[in-house]
């Protein structure tokens, strides 16, 4: 299971994302889309805060991709 640094500002979302392994980004989305579920009407789903993960999410999956295909 992924874990989320509470100091953000000392260490950004986006270079969490890059330390986890790709089994663990999955379960991080995985676990984004559930929460995002569980608050429902709390938030516009336009506003959502679970959007920005899933934009950073899928950045890092299509950065791993590429670079994947490149090395073949």
């Amino acid at each position: 299971m992924a874990n989320y640094i509470p100091q953000s500002g000392h260490f950004p979302l986006e270079e969490q994302i890059k330390t986890l392994g790709d089994d663990e980004l999955l379960d991080f989305w995985e676990e984004t889309q559930f929460l995002e579920k569980m608050l429902g009407e709390d938030f516009d789903t336009n506003d959502a805060p679970t959007m920005e993960y899933e934009r950073i999410i899928l950045q890092e999956l299509q950065f791993r991709s590429c670079k994947r295909g490149l090395s073949l």
